[in-house]
């Protein structure tokens, strides 16, 4: 039994000097993409983002309950992580196809929420129960850092080479848009999901022309996508938003 990676938003583990990181790594990545397929096919009948779930999971697998352990020491949480860094990935792999160069910005930007809406819903089950397990208070530091990580993604693909404040203030927008997209399209459909994002790319170039006299505020992200997953989670509609004011 080999010992397993921490989650990408937690410190990394130490280990032994003799101990060989690239067989751990290679277990990991193997035994990590079974269990997530494993929890993907059982969502939609249990019906919950949960530990039970994880269980069944690893069950399904034939992972013991110390080597689920290692690999998801938060469990649903780190599930969630998972998942997540699964379509960031593909999201990567579809963009590649493209040459965002031929693509004005807000074109670039479109496209790239676009494909990672379209790759989540490729798992729309599972997509669904665990934003709804994100929505949670207790889980909505972990919502933000996973939407500004998929945001990161998009604004690299664009082209974004940002250094300073606006590297941030451009992801902490972005992962809001990506949120409230992402929540309209599975309460409300494409075509809703389509308009709400063209209102909230409006608000991106606003925000372009306005960044300069902006705040940051890394905690009203992770609040702000929170508060997005829980409308979803209890059943209110999500609307388009004002874009952000400066000042």
């Amino acid at each position: 039994m080999a010992p397993a990676r921490q989650m990408p938003y937690l410190c990394p583990m130490s280990y032994p000097d003799n101990h060989d990181e690239t067989a751990s790594a290679d277990w990991a990545d193997e035994t990590e993409g079974r269990l997530l397929d494993a929890a993907v096919r059982r969502v939609a009948d249990h019906g919950r983002w949960d530990d039970r779930l994880v269980e069944l999971a690893a069950a399904d697998i034939d992972l013991s309950k110390a080597e689920c352990e290692l690999l998801l020491p938060y469990g649903p949480r780190d599930l969630a992580a998972l998942l997540a860094r699964r379509h960031d990935a593909r999201t990567q792999a579809e963009l590649a196809k493209l040459d965002p160069a031929t693509l004005r910005i807000r074109e670039r930007i479109a496209t790239a929420v676009r494909t990672r809406i379209a790759v989540a819903m490729e798992d729309e089950a599972a997509v669904r129960r665990s934003l709804g397990f994100l929505a949670l208070p207790q889980n909505a530091p972990l919502a933000g850092r996973l939407m500004w990580a998929a945001a990161d993604q998009l604004w690299r693909w664009a082209g974004d080479t940002a250094t300073d404040f606006n590297h941030y203030s451009k992801r902490a927008i972005l992962s809001t848009v990506l949120a409230s997209t992402l929540a309209v399209r599975l309460g409300r459909g494409e075509a809703a999901a389509d308009a709400h994002l063209a209102a909230r790319i409006e608000g991106v170039m606003a925000f372009e022309k306005a960044k300069a006299g902006m705040k940051l505020d890394p905690e009203g992200v992770a609040r702000g996508v929170a508060g997005v997953l829980s409308r979803l989670r209890y059943g209110r509609p999500v609307t388009p938003e004002a874009p952000p004011s400066a000042g």
